[in-house]
């Protein structure tokens, strides 16, 4: 009779674990045209996956508490089962940090406002993250995936940063400064990343938004973004990662709309930015940290996006130094009334090395800059210029930019590069770019070798 019960026993634990195998993630590959050799990139495909309403695992609207660990217990399930579709239903859920793990689909329903906490402690432990191109350990990005695959954000609804506290971060006072100089000088010495600790009372280093570090086949698709601490969207480290149809908002301090960093084979389309900072900010990581890293950002399509504010429609750098090449914006818009300073704007300084080559940006329309169509600057240090020592002297080797087919409105310049004697800006072409207005010179270059313009 024992015999009988234990093998009863047997069978249904077999059971129960077969019930909780669920389809695997299909992978579909994504075909991108460029200007260059562009690989296929590919994305998960979730749609025969099981779902996992947060609901069925104990959340509450109202219950911060009850809804982060339904959250939480919701991932670990559908990653735990081979793949799955975690379900926000139509509410507001307020919620902590979010920790992604493979093979999981983060589904935002219709009406559904995954609302996350300013509460500085609801984002520790700190993590293997970044601070403007510097490793470190600091909070947790509001969504964080770390070496995941196979990993999704979609549906209609809305993630949204609570912002009454980390607006009070905006400003820099001496504490924040001092906490970064110190940050910076780890990093020059190659302290490892694991004693690089930026949670204290006072370096008050913000956290990012929504980002993916070291992952593999990356989705996010069809959501709106309402603020953000710090950067909005950051794929840090990533290979095959497409952005389309989101709609972002967020005018806080250093408040750019995505972020790709040392990362490759990436499309961004059919977005909305409505930014504090540049809407689409090219980075390649800063300094010693970006030469140990050795991954440059590389094929990256930018396509049929529209800019309402923000500083640059696209900016490379200037945390570049593990280098850029192969970008491509068509068929991008910059909004009527939109303060803008550049449609392009590359920038770099004598500490980055890197590099920038192949920056094609075609099929481009705009209102009024503030500045002008094209910047490339090459002394951008901002307060960093006074604060901490150049330890290594670097330049960045610039070349083969191509725009074709701009129309802004009323600009101070059509061009302005600021290359150096020692290492002029090589082979930059400009085709049928044009502006309404051109308060002062047309092409204000220095140090370009081989540039041409034709109508």
């Amino acid at each position: 009779m024992k015999s009988h019960v234990l093998i009863i026993a047997f069978l249904l634990s077999i059971l129960m674990i077969s019930c909780q195998q669920t389809t695997p993630p299909a992978l579909i590959s994504v075909r991108v045209d460029a200007p260059f050799e562009m690989p296929d990139i590919m994305i998960p495909d979730f749609a025969e996956c099981a779902k996992f309403s947060i609901v069925d695992f104990g959340a509450v609207e109202g219950d911060k508490h009850k809804i982060s660990t339904a959250i939480a217990a919701a991932i670990s399930k559908a990653n735990l089962a081979g793949g799955g579709t975690v379900v926000i239903p139509e509410g507001e859920w307020l919620t902590g940090q979010i920790h992604f793990k493979s093979n999981v689909n983060l589904y935002l329903a219709e009406g559904a406002v995954l609302l996350f906490s300013d509460d500085p402690e609801d984002y520790l432990p700190a993590v293997h993250t970044t601070w403007e191109g510097l490793e470190c350990y600091n909070y947790s990005p509001l969504i964080y995936a770390y070496e995941c695959k196979n990993v999704a954000i979609s549906g209609k609804g809305m993630v949204k940063a609570k912002m009454d506290l980390w607006q009070t971060w905006f400003s820099r006072p001496p504490a924040h400064m001092n906490s970064l100089k110190r940050l910076y000088n780890l990093a020059a010495k190659d302290v490892p990343v694991a004693d690089r600790q930026m949670v204290n009372d006072t370096s008050h280093l913000r956290p990012h938004f929504i980002q993916f570090n070291r992952c593999e086949n990356v989705l996010l698709e069809g959501f709106s973004v309402r603020n953000s601490p710090f950067w909005t969207i950051h794929p840090y480290l990533c290979k095959n990662v497409v952005i389309r149809d989101l709609d972002v908002f967020a005018h806080g301090h250093n408040n750019d709309g995505v972020d790709p960093e040392m990362s490759r084979n990436m499309l961004i389309e059919n977005c909305t930015f409505d930014q504090g900072d540049d809407a689409i900010a090219v980075k390649s990581g800063r300094n010693q940290d970006a030469w140990r890293l050795n991954s440059p950002t590389k094929n990256l399509v930018i396509r049929n996006c529209k800019v309402k504010n923000g500083h640059q429609l696209l900016a490379v750098g200037s945390e570049l130094s593990g280098g850029i090449e192969n970008v491509f914006m068509d068929s991008c818009s910059v909004a009527d009334g939109a303060s803008m300073f550049h449609l392009v704007f590359i920038k770099t300084n004598e500490r980055r090395g890197g590099f920038v080559k192949n920056i094609h940006v075609t099929n481009i329309k705009a209102d009024k800059m503030r500045e002008g169509i094209l910047g490339i600057e090459t002394d951008v240090l901002y307060q960093w210029r006074d604060l901490v020592p150049t330890y290594e002297r670097r330049l960045t080797p610039k070349s083969d930019i191509f725009l074709e087919n701009i129309q802004a409105g009323d600009v101070k310049f059509i061009s302005r590069i600021q290359g150096q004697k020692e290492m002029p800006v090589q082979n930059v072409e400009l085709k049928n770019v044009n502006a309404q207005t051109v308060e002062d010179e047309k092409f204000i270059n220095k140090n370009v070798t081989n540039f041409t313009y034709r109508e």
